[in-house]
């Protein structure tokens, strides 16, 4: 038994390797949350064992929990790169597949259409607006930045020229006549239970049954959190705190592959005194 024991062992301590590693990996991704390798004993008995005679037979990984702690903020100056100060996240739509997607990576550009999209070409999703800012509807919609605002007196287009978010979510598009445009207002989301995101790369997650449905509200109501324009939320990665994990993690691996070797030696001994 002892073998079974300590090869669980073994096994336990190279998911906790790799969850650490994982983390380390990602000590410098933008949104990044790192995760917990968490364990349970596992005991041998039935309702008739004697509770003092009920056998221990090693642990085994009860799950890999998600740590949502806010990560250091770093400024930019770049207009679209957004930190929530709370629990909140950025929704954006996958074009291809139309999924929602939730995110803490708040690091946004403008694509060649005009449209707000992450790294990985998803679109931001805003509440829509009327021309004076106010929510015209509480469906999620693409934020697009229009290329012109019309035309001047001389038949020219009214370009774009830059852009500003308001700490209520409020994007709005300059342009070269110094006329503004609402865009729209960043939608965040909150879950009844964000450990239960699946995480699918890229700082994204997804909904899950265990995560429940999104609720969305915009920046500073609520348990949303407040909204800062020109920074990033970095990850929330503890160098220090992981290499001495992992060096936990290493001592670990190594006393269990000890305990094999022992076993080992000692059946071999048995065995000859057998023969």
């Amino acid at each position: 038994m002892s073998f079974y024991t300590s090869l669980n062992g073994l096994k336990n301590a190279q998911t906790d390797l790799g969850v650490i590693s994982h983390n380390i990996a990602n000590a410098e991704t933008n949104g990044f949350k790192k995760s917990r390798t968490e364990f349970a004993d596992i005991v041998v008995g039935s309702a008739f064992t004697n509770p003092r005679m009920i056998i221990g037979v090693g642990a085994t990984v009860e799950s890999i929990a998600q740590n949502f702690s806010l990560g250091p903020v770093e400024q930019t100056g770049s207009a679209l790169d957004m930190a929530i100060g709370g629990d909140g996240f950025f929704t954006t739509r996958n074009v291809i597949t139309n999924q929602l997607l939730y995110t803490r990576n708040g690091g946004m550009t403008v694509d060649g259409d005009g449209f707000i999209t992450d790294g990985s070409n998803n679109r931001l999703q805003v509440f829509p607006t009327d021309a004076t800012g106010a929510i015209t509807s509480n469906t999620p919609t693409d934020a697009q930045i229009p290329a012109s605002n019309g035309v001047d007196a001389a038949g020219n287009p009214i370009e774009f020229a830059g852009i500003t978010v308001g700490a209520d979510g409020s994007i709005i598009a300059t342009y070269t006549d110094a006329s503004n445009l609402s865009v729209g207002k960043v939608i965040l989301a909150s879950f009844i239970a964000p450990q239960g995101l699946k995480q699918i790369g890229s700082s994204n997650w997804v909904t899950t049954g265990i995560s429940g449905a999104p609720s969305y509200g915009q920046p500073g109501t609520g348990q949303y959190g407040s909204l800062l324009s020109g920074a990033v939320e970095r990850s929330n990665v503890d160098i220090a705190e992981e290499l001495v994990s992992l060096i936990t993690a290493q001592r670990n691996f190594q006393a269990n592959a000890k305990a094999i070797d022992t076993s080992t030696q000692i059946t071999q001994t048995v065995i000859q005194l057998r023969t």
